[in-house]
């Protein structure tokens, strides 16, 4: 079955960027894994991730953005609950969501199966929250965890079934 996996690299007290919106403490994502620098030189893994990132078709919503920086990617204005349900119907792998606001509605609507964090060895004390903060309760259960030697710690945990619940408070 075809999950739907929130992604998120994000600074150990848990922002994926700091008060003033910068994210220079992580690696950049998106237009990075459209010509990464080096390509040849970089390992495996990165080549590997490069050229399924740039094979991949992606949805970006957004209601300011008019025209996409990358490839095969197409701007859709609103979240749509149900195309989102279809298309977990209907693709042949796994999809991923970026983007707190975006996931909390996703968790919301009980889409989101996994979340995967990369969590970053530095404190950026405010801004943006990696983790969605709307009234929405998640029970999870941890499936993967990684230790890198520049301290990034790499969590993946599994939502339970039927776990997504509005709090009352």
């Amino acid at each position: 079955m075809t999950k739907l996996i929130y992604s998120a690299i994000a600074s150990l007290d848990g922002f994926i960027e700091d008060a003033e919106g910068k994210f220079d403490w992580a690696a950049p994502a998106l237009v990075f894994w459209e010509s990464p620098p080096d390509l040849e030189h970089q390992p495996a893994v990165v080549q590997e991730f490069a050229e399924i990132w740039k094979g991949a078709d992606k949805i970006v919503y957004s209601r300011t953005l008019s025209t996409a920086s990358s490839a095969r990617t197409r701007i859709e204005q609103d979240f749509d609950v149900e195309a989102v349900r279809r298309l977990k119907a209907t693709a042949g792998r796994d999809l991923s969501v970026g983007g707190p606001e975006l996931a909390g509605q996703a968790i919301a609507a009980g889409l989101v199966d996994e979340l995967e964090l990369f969590l970053i060895p530095v404190l950026v004390g405010g801004g943006k929250r990696a983790l969605p903060d709307n009234g929405v309760r998640l029970d999870l259960e941890l499936v993967d965890e990684r230790r890198f030697g520049n301290g990034t710690a790499y969590l993946r945990y599994e939502t339970r079934a039927g776990s997504a619940l509005l709090s009352s408070t």
